[in-house]
């Protein structure tokens, strides 16, 4: 199947009702697909979806895709971005994690063979674990704990990986891997234990915003509008990947710190707490194979994008 584009195509979407998941599906619906969303809502929410009820062809399902998955009718892709994706989630949720991902990731694609449908599978930058190498290319295999607490979503995301691939070798399911870096934006959740809604949180009430270590770990954070059109790119391209998506632009924690107190204009300071176990030192995609082979690349500075997000900050806490 070759798809120059996705207007009039079918697009059954695991998750979506999700931060990433919605954004994604106000994607998809913009540029003329029918898209299904299916989503148990352990973490996702409708509110996401709200402006998209009522939209022809959109349809939601409140289901959990560990079980029998069937939709009916023409199916022309399946996007697999149904998982707990915050330390807090995964570790309130640890089997439901391992679950979505390998039983999970099992029916979603038992239904794109079924289907004859493309299959996108959302992996993750935590496949490579803490790593030695910097910035991480697909290439390199990761330095992951897998018995240690945030081995439930590493290693989940590795199986996925591992039998997607399988799936495409022995049965010729078209396969797309994008492994996603840190991304923040609007509809991200107060309380999901990443940096920027904490800190975020924190400035706005004028409260010293929390830093977990001495801070000099990097991170590399992508606009959510980045990275939804790096998903788009990689799923109607011919590349199977993994191909990394993300911004290739590292920040230190205390670097990024700084820029979100510039943003709400308040400067409480920091304060420093114990740092998670496993909590990796730097993260940053090498992103080399996604400019070839989607011509894609991360536009959105972060300062840009941290003053598109802050309205949504405001408005969650009643600012």
């Amino acid at each position: 199947m070759v798809y120059a584009s996705v207007q009039g195509k079918h697009a059954v979407v695991l998750g979506g009702a999700g931060f990433l998941g919605s954004h994604l599906c106000d994607r998809l619906v913009g540029m003329g697909a029918r898209v299904t969303v299916i989503d148990n809502l352990i973490t996702g929410r409708t509110d996401n979806l709200d402006q998209l009820f009522g939209e022809p062809g959109f349809v939601f399902v409140q289901y959990d895709v560990t079980n029998y998955l069937h939709v009916g009718g023409e199916v022309d892709f399946v996007i697999h971005f149904a998982s707990p994706a915050s330390p807090v989630d995964y570790l309130t949720w640890p089997i439901q994690t391992m679950k979505v991902g390998s039983l999970g990731t099992h029916k979603a694609l038992g239904l794109a063979r079924a289907k004859g449908a493309r299959f996108l599978l959302a992996s993750t930058s935590e496949v490579y674990g803490d790593p030695l190498v910097n910035p991480q290319p697909e290439t390199y295999w990761g330095n992951v704990n897998p018995i240690g607490p945030r081995g439930v979503y590493d290693e989940a995301k590795r199986f996925s990986e591992a039998i997607s691939l399988a799936y495409h070798r022995q049965h010729g399911v078209e396969v797309r891997i994008a492994r996603i870096f840190n991304t923040y934006g609007p509809r991200m959740r107060l309380k999901d234990g990443r940096a920027i809604p904490a800190f975020f949180a924190s400035a706005l009430k004028n409260e010293p915003l929390p830093i977990h270590g001495d801070g000099t770990q990097t991170r590399s954070l992508c606009y959510v509008e980045d990275l939804i059109g790096g998903i788009v790119s990689l799923l109607i391209s011919d590349c199977t990947g993994p191909v990394n998506i993300g911004n290739d632009q590292e920040v230190t924690i205390l670097d990024l710190a700084a820029a979100v107190q510039d943003v709400v204009g308040l400067h409480p300071g920091v304060e420093f707490h114990p740092r998670p176990v496993d909590d990796p030192t730097v993260r940053c995609p090498e992103t080399s194979l996604a400019r070839k082979e989607l011509d894609w690349h991360a536009e959105i500075p972060l300062l840009a994008g941290l003053e598109r997000t802050v309205g949504w900050f405001r408005d969650q806490m009643g600012f």
